[in-house]
């Protein structure tokens, strides 16, 4: 049986790309019983008499799954923030950075509207730029306006599943513009081009750029720490999980515990204090959530 990649759902539909050919499927039955949702990402074994009339037999084993997005097989998550206009936020990029680090998703920090800072304003961004690169994420600062850094960008599509993620006004649909011309997305409606409105959290659909895919979609709708627990957090902060191998207590949630070798870090400046601070208000923020019955 041949198996392809599903790389769009949409009223019941599941178009799958098989040896370049696009192949509108249904789900079988039996896939309601047993629970089993199709996504936009999976490898799917199907069959099909046409191009117009198959059906999806199986639905090969995850590596991950979004659910909003609702999407499978991510490689990578760029997640787009604007240096000005919006104003480039921190908070709002470690909540996305927690989330994608907690998916087991590769990050790429993606600073855009370079173009519009003066010399103060770049200044700082190359400063928080830094400090995130010392991390251990990858991070491009890029213009739509004057293409700058699109060449960097290029390389780390190829070959992936990608989805964009960020604030509403930073530049995403004008960034896939310049990935992919034909597209001709209008500013602030990422889905313009397939004439359908804005997308439903049920529409996603996987766009081909170059060899890579990326997801049109508006990214995470929703930025709560459901599923994460309070142990969890410190692996979703890279530089806060290696200086926590040296603090004294085993479980220690470098906050009132004494001897933490995050607070040393902190107080050296080997980890910024925004970041550091921003660990310990979403550590209070997952105490505080209501247990689920």
């Amino acid at each position: 049986m041949p198996e392809g990649k599903i790389v769009k759902a949409l009223s019941g539909f599941y178009y799958v790309l098989h040896n370049e050919r696009l192949i509108q499927c249904r789900g079988r039955g039996v896939f309601r019983k047993n629970k089993i949702t199709p996504l936009v990402g999976d490898e799917v074994v199907f069959q099909a008499e046409n191009d117009l009339e198959g059906y999806i037999l199986e639905v090969k084993e995850r590596k991950n799954e979004l659910v909003r997005p609702p999407i499978a097989n991510v490689d990578q998550a760029i997640l787009v923030f604007s240096a000005v206009e919006p104003d480039f936020s921190t908070v709002l990029l470690d909540r996305f950075l927690v989330l994608v680090e907690y998916n087991h998703i590769e990050p790429l920090i993606c600073i855009t509207k370079m173009d519009l800072t003066n010399e103060a304003q770049e200044q700082v961004i190359a400063e928080f730029a830094e400090h995130y690169r010392k991390a251990g994420y990858e991070v491009i600062l890029t213009s739509s306006e004057t293409e700058m850094g699109i060449e960097l960008l290029n390389p780390h599509v190829e070959h992936k599943i990608s989805v964009f993620a960020g604030q509403s006004g930073v530049g995403k649909s004008s960034l896939l513009n310049v990935l992919r011309p034909d597209l001709e997305l209008k500013t602030n409606d990422i889905s313009s081009h397939l004439g359908r409105g804005k997308h439903t959290t049920r529409h996603v659909e996987l766009i081909q750029i170059g060899q890579g895919l990326i997801a049109d979609t508006p990214g995470f709708s929703s930025l709560e720490f459901t599923n994460i627990e309070v142990e969890e957090l410190t692996f979703c902060f890279p530089e806060i999980q290696r200086a926590s191998e040296n603090c004294k207590f085993r479980g220690c949630l470098h906050v009132t515990e004494p001897k933490c070798a995050v607070k040393s870090g902190v107080e050296s400046g080997e980890i910024p204090g925004y970041r550091y601070q921003h660990y310990v208000d979403f550590l209070q923020e997952i105490k505080d959530r209501k247990p689920r019955y």
